[in-house]
């Protein structure tokens, strides 16, 4: 729709200042107010079936009845809408909705501040200073629940039939106990999977006390009732009680320790001097080309080191068998189980948003927060890099499970 350069002019006869356009009190304001009240009119003149200052219809006995007044929160502060009004209370408007009190997207403003981070104070500090608004504590709170809906939906969808890597991580966040009142450190748990395309995909986030056979065992099932059947290759940190779980639901998957976790573990015991050295013969151990060759660089990095850091050695020796099946790999394939550069970047996302909050009040307020920085994290790039030659090395290793 084009706007004529003359009703323009009329409608700028006047605006001298800055503020007579833009100002609370302005034209703008005043023109959106004008509009929203015109465009309800034209609602109600649809629902009666009659224009307003014309006879009924015969036979029709709802009328006008005057207008109700409402005051709306949007990003130009609160407006004052007049809504009109029928006498027998079935005009449902569409553009105003009843019991409606934000405009604008204001919704996606409060959701997008608590996806940064922003505590409730601070977004009700953010939009008082940006727009003049006063919200409650409660409103802001019942908005950021909405999103739960939004997890309950998306932690219940339908899964792929089968993932060729799947990465666990765990993530340690503060939570009040709601039984105790105490603040607790409690795990949240991310499964992150790579399609048959090398897509990325989280699967889901778990809070738990206490990570165990028992726990896992029941994601392993929460995976397989959502569609799951099977998964190549399981990626873990050491998680306690794992290998038994996803073995227990996918027989047939390869659980494979994170070599970058286990390298980071092994340097927290070493010098700062001393890292750069270590980890370089480490590198000796994991970049060896066979499992046998990779015994006998641990062996020598074993006499070499065992005098100074006795205790790095007999924690890989510990995940030996989690740490073997990578060199039954490609190259292709080992550099993405190795680097985990998709939940490396996924864990930052979500480290970004928590880093804020010294505790939550409960574990509903971490499931918010951290589901939404998921959200954030899925909207950029999702393409596993260099897929296409580590896709031909799983397509020939594992033929059918992989093209089934």
């Amino acid at each position: 729709m084009t706007i004529s350069k003359e009703l323009l002019d009329e409608l700028l006869k006047g605006c001298e200042r800055p503020e007579d356009l833009l100002g609370d009190a302005g034209l703008m304001k005043e023109l959106k107010i004008k509009l929203m009240e015109r465009m309800l009119g034209a609602e109600l003149t649809a629902h009666l079936g009659y224009e307003e200052g014309k006879d009924a219809p015969p036979g029709q006995p709802n009328r006008r009845n005057g207008t109700a007044s409402k005051r709306l929160k949007g990003q130009d502060g609160e407006v004052p809408i007049s809504v009109p009004r029928d006498r027998d209370g079935s005009f449902e408007p569409e553009l105003i909705k009843k019991g409606q009190t934000r405009i604008d997207g204001m919704d996606d403003k409060i959701i997008g501040l608590y996806a940064a981070g922003l505590t409730v104070r601070d977004i009700r500090s953010h939009l008082e200073d940006v727009y003049g608004l006063q919200v409650s504590p409660d409103l802001i709170s019942r908005v950021t629940d909405a999103v739960l809906d939004e997890v309950r939906e998306w932690q219940s969808r339908a899964l792929e039939r089968m993932y060729p890597i799947v990465i666990f991580d765990a993530l340690r966040v503060k939570i009040r106990d709601a039984d105790s009142r105490m603040v607790k450190n409690k795990a949240v748990y991310v499964a992150l999977g790579v399609t048959r395309d090398g897509v990325r995909e989280v699967l889901g986030l778990w809070i738990a006390d206490n990570e165990g056979a028992k726990f896992w065992l029941s994601v392993m099932n929460e995976l397989k009732n959502r569609g799951v059947q099977d998964v190549l290759i399981a990626v873990v940190d050491g998680l306690k009680g794992f290998p038994e779980a996803i073995t227990a639901a996918f027989p047939d998957a390869t659980v494979q320790t994170c070599i970058v976790h286990l390298v980071r573990h092994s340097l927290n015991f070493c010098a700062w001097k001393d890292r750069k050295t270590v980890a370089a013969d480490l590198r000796l151990i994991y970049g060896a080309p066979t499992a046998d060759q990779a015994a006998a660089e641990l062996d020598a990095f074993e006499e070499k080191w065992a005098g100074k850091y006795a205790s790095i050695a007999p924690a890989w020796r510990r995940a030996w068998q989690e740490v073997i099946p990578f060199f039954a790999f490609d190259p292709a394939i080992r550099k993405i189980i190795y680097t985990t550069n998709a939940i490396e970047s996924l864990n930052r996302v979500i480290r970004k948003s928590i880093k804020t909050r010294g505790s939550f009040p409960t574990e509903e307020a971490a499931t918010k927060l951290i589901f939404l920085a998921i959200r954030n994290f899925e909207k950029g790039g999702r393409n596993v890099r260099e897929w296409f030659a580590a896709r031909n090395q799983f397509a020939i290793m594992f033929d059918e499970r992989f093209n089934a």
